[in-house]
């Protein structure tokens, strides 16, 4: 009873840290990756804020995509930068090559982050299966491979929406560790560890926000990795 409640609070709050008693004993990394994937809602896709490994890695996230900054994207390709974009289909329609650069240049990957950025736990099954699985079948249809991962907009994340995350392909549902975007104000900038996820937006200070998300890796003696294969190598995809 003890095990479903942490699992429960697990969950709802996308932390992929929590003990797990019993789980992978005397091995942190496989019990961090059951905590991540919970005992609750099994066969589910796990919820990630934090991604279970020995590597001196990070994970660079990009969300939503309205602001096409060509400087970002210049550091992105020239620093050959594993990153996944979480994007909007309207977001990418009006510039479409912006981002087909973005994955032929450089190491980006595009992900899903539904159609009109709506609080996933509000909606109704035919609501969610249209968020998700539509933009998933809009960013096939644009970029020509499917979304493996969903970030579900604001973190917002029950069994629920979980369940509509399976019914449209989603292997994992992707939260992040910590914000790097400036909003009203720059965030203060956080010790990272191996495998932490970076949320940016494609805002006007993206540029800005990528580099201090980077200097803050190479402090902390990491380095920005792809995310797919390691949550594949972590058991959570």
């Amino acid at each position: 009873m003890v095990l479903g409640v942490f699992a429960s609070l697990s969950l709802t709050f996308g932390v992929a840290g929590s003990a797990v008693a019993g789980a992978g004993a005397g091995d942190p990394v496989a019990a961090e990756a059951a905590a991540s994937a919970g005992a609750v809602g099994v066969g589910l896709p796990p919820v990630v804020s934090h991604v279970p490994t020995t590597d001196k890695v990070v994970f660079i996230t990009i969300d939503d995509g309205w602001n096409h900054d060509p400087a970002a994207a210049r550091t992105l390709i020239d620093k050959r930068v594993p990153v996944s974009l979480f994007l909007l289909p309207g977001a990418t329609s009006y510039d479409t090559g912006y981002f087909t650069d973005l994955i032929e240049q450089g190491r980006a990957t595009v992900e899903n982050h539904t159609v009109d950025h709506p609080d996933l736990t509000t909606l109704d099954a035919a609501g969610k299966d249209a968020q998700v699985c539509g933009a998933r079948e809009r960013l096939r249809g644009t970029f020509g491979r499917a979304p493996q991962l969903l970030r579900p907009p604001y973190g917002a994340v029950n069994d629920d929406v979980r369940l509509a995350a399976k019914a449209c392909g989603a292997k994992a549902l992707i939260t992040w560790t910590h914000d790097f975007t400036t909003w009203s104000q720059t965030p203060p900038t956080p010790r990272l560890q191996a495998g932490d996820i970076v949320l940016l937006h494609f805002t006007p200070t993206l540029e800005a926000d990528l580099e201090r998300a980077l200097g803050a890796a190479k402090a902390a003696g990491l380095k920005p990795a792809a995310l797919l294969p390691q949550l594949k190598a972590a058991g959570l995809a």
